[in-house]
């Protein structure tokens, strides 16, 4: 009888999270759902003791999504305060290295395991009016780069999905402007769904993907250009 792997998504309760939990459960794995709310466990991924007091009652977590983030402010770089840096950086870089300081080790110690990152087209493009939320981002792409060559022979996989502009409620707060002119960017003309980012995150959570890692996955709609 196969084992039933166990995936933790974080930012689970709603968009990309909950897609990715879903479409994970259709592929059998065990999956918990982490969220500041309405998750099957609430918890805040800038708290790394609580993260450490989670794991120690989950037990062996195969597959880690990092999902929850956070936009952050809607304005020019010369407008933002240190006090939105330091929140979005928190909960977007910091909350993604904690989770990974957590259950990465288990992982490695049992010789297989999928780590699969949120970052966005923004990080790579960068995005005007969301200097914050683009920098972090950017930040998630190197981290998973060089998490992914530290674990390359452990059978620990990390790799990062850069999505363009996907229909989940996250991008409710991004202004109508904003939203607009990144969505014009896309070549195929239409945003994202969540089933369809969901889709690479199963692949990446799997081993279907054996020979890629510290890898960046654009689903974009055409828009990335490298």
């Amino acid at each position: 009888m196969a084992t039933i792997r166990t995936a933790l998504v974080t930012g689970g309760a709603r968009g990309l999270g909950a897609a990715a939990a879903e479409r994970l459960r259709a592929d059998g794995l065990k999956v918990t759902t982490l969220d500041v709310d309405g998750a099957d466990i609430c918890a805040d991924v800038t708290e790394e003791g609580t993260l450490r007091r989670i794991a120690e009652e989950l037990g062996p977590v195969d597959v880690l999504v990092n999902s929850a983030g956070i936009v952050g402010p809607n304005k020019p770089l010369t407008e933002t305060t240190v006090e939105e840096w330091r929140h979005v950086l928190d909960v977007n870089v910091l909350g993604t290295v904690n989770t990974m300081r957590t259950f990465v080790p288990g992982m490695r110690d049992r010789g297989w395991g999928r780590v699969v990152n949120f970052a966005s087209m923004a990080g790579k493009d960068g995005n005007a009016g969301l200097s914050v939320y683009s920098a972090s981002k950017a930040a998630v792409i190197a981290l998973t780069k060089s998490a992914g060559k530290e674990l390359a022979t452990s059978g620990v996989l990390v790799n990062v999905i850069a999505p363009a502009v996907i229909a989940t409620p996250m991008n409710d707060s991004t202004a109508p402007d904003v939203l607009a002119h990144i969505t014009s960017l896309i070549p195929m003309r239409r945003i994202g769904r969540p089933e369809e980012v969901a889709e690479l995150v199963a692949f990446l959570s799997s081993d279907r993907v054996s020979f890629s890692t510290g890898a960046v996955y654009d689903i974009s709609g055409g828009r990335a250009t490298y």
